[in-house]
């Protein structure tokens, strides 16, 4: 049998998973959170622990990683991480070869989980797709053909720091009216608090969530509210679901991909959020031009499940250069 091992660095958390290759489900996995003032040293020290743990002596055939930042596929070195320091050109794919002494993959979380729903979920039986996670920030991963495309310096589906407002508010990548500076959880929940500020009568049930301490006030917050109907929260569920649209409909217009596919934790925000995306895509986007945006079905486990796919093509390759 052979045996993989899926690993997830994230942003804040991380997740590791042992699987029997050709299984349809996982065997076991774990996730734990980061520490305070995390650095690469320790993500690296808590993964490799969780791998031991998960692996219990045994040995992989292959490895799989996705990584939450800049990643050059190609030779499994990490560029960067925006979340935590220390990370700036990691060869994170020797260092697990040579740990765990199995051949390493290593991709860009939003590439790996546009593989894992393409493999395992929502993007069964699609050959092309666009996966967007909407959560601390806005990314996408591209599958062409039934295959990854990652673009010429690994940077393809970066459609958070598309412009769909040259006027809007700065985004932190320098940029104004970026669909993160819009769409994202953190964003989302700063907009609200900005609006309950200029209107001090408005957003009773938001201010009631947030016991009137503004700066409390999270994404998960102003989706509850909106759907009590708060119309601070509505407001700024619907500017989102705006500037996803936006983007979505200009991107069907100049790839054509048959899906996209939504997931993070800001896509739970209901009924008002999905229907402005679906509303705004299809008005934006040409008549002749025809997809579908679907939910992601493997939710925050699509990462490890493109892990599990990363390392499968692995092992098939190693067996063709056998044969």
């Amino acid at each position: 049998m052979n045996l993989i091992l899926a690993l997830d660095f994230g942003g804040t958390k991380h997740a590791a998973a042992v699987v029997a290759s050709g299984e349809k489900h996982q065997l076991s996995d774990k996730r734990v959170f980061s520490p305070p003032n995390p650095h690469a040293q320790s993500d690296i020290e808590i993964m490799l622990s969780l791998a031991r743990e998960l692996l219990a002596g045994r040995q992989p055939s292959a490895i799989g990683v996705s990584f939450g930042g800049p990643v050059d596929a190609a030779s499994g070195k990490v560029r960067l991480s925006h979340h935590v320091s220390g990370w700036e050109n990691i060869p994170l794919q020797e260092i697990l070869e040579r740990e765990f002494g199995a051949p390493a993959s290593v991709d860009n979380d939003a590439n790996v989980a546009a593989l894992g729903e393409h493999r395992y979920g929502a993007g069964m039986g699609y050959n092309s797709l666009l996966y967007i996670t909407v959560s601390t920030g806005v990314g996408g991963g591209w599958i062409l053909n039934d295959r990854p495309w990652r673009g010429i310096e690994g940077m393809a589906g970066e459609i958070g720091h598309i412009v769909v407002d040259p006027t809007g508010p700065i985004c932190l990548c320098g940029k104004r009216g970026c669909v993160e500076r819009l769409a994202s959880g953190p964003y989302i929940a700063q907009q609200t608090k900005d609006r309950l500020n200029l209107h001090p009568d408005k957003g009773k049930l938001l201010r009631s969530l947030c016991h009137d301490n503004l700066d409390e006030i999270t994404g998960l917050m102003v989706s509850q509210a909106a759907t009590q109907g708060d119309e601070i929260a509505i407001e700024a569920l619907e500017t989102a679901g705006w500037a996803l649209g936006v983007a979505i409909g200009n991107v069907a217009n100049l790839i054509n991909p048959q899906r996209f596919i939504l997931g993070g934790s800001v896509t739970k925000a209901g009924d008002r959020f999905w229907n402005a995306i679906h509303r705004v895509a299809q008005a934006t986007a040409l008549p002749e031009v025809h997809f579908e945006i679907v939910p992601a079905a493997l939710g925050d486990k699509a990462p490890l499940w493109g892990a599990v796919a990363l390392a499968e093509d692995l092992l098939v390759r190693g067996a063709r250069s056998e044969e």
